[in-house]
């Protein structure tokens, strides 16, 4: 069966949405204006979604998208899609969602801007997964979002497994020796960490063949990988080159590990980490989820007296390596968010996993904090946080959006939440 129409909207997380015959159906890399012809559907998180389409009529807000594998790599459901007109659809999704009107400052860069990439090494094919096909790959010959490097990175990953015989692996049959390839870049330092993630240990002929195809790599690792979960987790072992590599943002310097997680768009975190400092009250601040202390030493680095709180204590121990490289007396502790004494603070600041606060929020009704930064990229886990917890007491006060995520429908969030009355 056929059906025909035109896009009329975008869905929360970004495809359009067709209305025909009192059908709703979800097409990947459509946009409002565009008429389209779907041919066939598949059920998915209980709705309709277009595995079968074609573009009759394009939108006058298209553009021509610049990376060759758009329209089956998942990773740019927007790149045919106007910039500017990306940024008015995230504001209008994140005030769909959460109710909260929100300017929307665009990332400086929109190519080239990813500092990290985790391509997938398959019997397949090496890159990234298609659109809704957790089990298809799509073989990368570049990816503009990321470097223009990405050639060179994927060159040097194929020839090492044709002369090693190192196996890809498979995905339905969860076997072989490789399975990730995750590149990481310094934009303002350029340097570069190239991490080999397996599922066994190299030979020493396999390491001096690693070590030579990688010689660009400024940090060279080796993760063994000992479970069957399509990630790109391992154990990770030094092989050559530096611990660390490092970026730098506007003064501050960060240091980067395999373990640790860093914002992905280096240029657009200047903009992130300076609209936690405009909205930051007082002197004293908490940071409940402060990670590697991207937030903490930026705001340490400029006078505000930072205590950081994180229940992984590998970051606990990055982020207090980072205070010390920038000079800073941050106080980083390991512990639960849920379970932490507030204390006088003026500001405490949460950035919490995608699934949002939980119990924590309930910690944050109670405590005395007048003033609570709320970052996320996920808007519904915020809506759910607020609805449940934090709006018996806070009330919205200023947000802006950063788009640290172009040419998807993403967007990180930043909330000003003012207390209202003590419980």
């Amino acid at each position: 069966m056929e059906w025909v129409g035109r896009i009329e909207e975008l869905s929360d997380d970004g495809l359009g949405v067709l209305v025909t015959e009192g059908r709703e159906i979800h097409v990947p890399f459509a946009y409002p204006s565009d008429v389209v012809s779907v041919n066939k559907t598949r059920r998915r998180f209980g709705r309709r979604i277009a595995t079968d389409f074609e573009l009759l009529e394009p939108s006058p807000l298209r553009q021509g998208a610049r990376c060759q594998h758009f329209g089956a790599c998942g990773g740019c459901l927007w790149q045919g899609l106007k910039y500017k007109e990306q940024l008015r659809f995230k504001a209008e999704l994140f005030e769909r969602i959460t109710g909260v009107e929100a300017e929307i400052k665009g990332s400086p860069k929109i190519w080239g801007f990813r500092n990290v990439s985790n391509f997938i090494v398959t019997t397949e094919g090496t890159g990234l997964k298609e659109y809704g096909s957790p089990s298809r790959v799509v073989n990368l010959s570049e990816c503009p979002v990321f470097s223009r490097r990405t050639p060179e990175y994927l060159r040097a990953l194929r020839a090492f497994l044709r002369e090693t015989g190192l196996r890809p692996w498979t995905l339905k049959g969860k076997a072989g020796d490789v399975h990730y390839l995750q590149v990481r870049e310094g934009k303002f330092t350029g340097e570069v960490m190239v991490n080999l993630i397996a599922h066994t240990k190299p030979s020493e002929e396999v390491a001096e063949a690693f070590r030579d195809y990688f010689s660009f790599a400024d940090s060279l690792y080796w993760s063994v990988k000992t479970d069957g979960r399509d990630d790109p987790r391992g154990e990770p072992r030094l092989v050559e080159g530096r611990h660390y590599i490092r970026e730098r943002i506007k003064g501050v310097t960060y240091l980067i590990h395999p373990n640790s997680f860093f914002q992905a768009n280096s240029y657009a975190l200047a903009l992130l980490l300076k609209a936690v400092e405009d909205f930051a009250d007082g002197e004293k601040v908490l940071d409940l989820y402060s990670g590697v202390g991207t937030f903490g030493v930026w705001l340490a680095k400029r006078g505000f007296e930072v205590g950081g709180i994180e229940i992984n204590p590998f970051a606990v121990e990055m982020a207090r390596k980072n205070a010390e490289l920038n000079g800073v007396d941050a106080v980083f502790e390991a512990g639960r968010a849920e379970e932490t004494p507030i204390g006088d603070y003026d500001t405490v600041i949460v950035d919490p996993p995608r699934r949002g606060l939980k119990e924590a929020g309930k910690l944050l009704v109670k405590s005395g904090v007048e003033m609570l930064l709320y970052v996320s990229c996920n808007p519904k886990a915020f809506k759910l946080d607020y609805e449940n917890h934090l709006r018996k007491v806070y009330r919205v006060k200023e947000a802006v959006l950063i788009d640290m995520f172009p040419h998807t429908a993403h967007a990180e969030a930043v909330m000003k939440l003012e207390r209202r009355f003590h419980p």
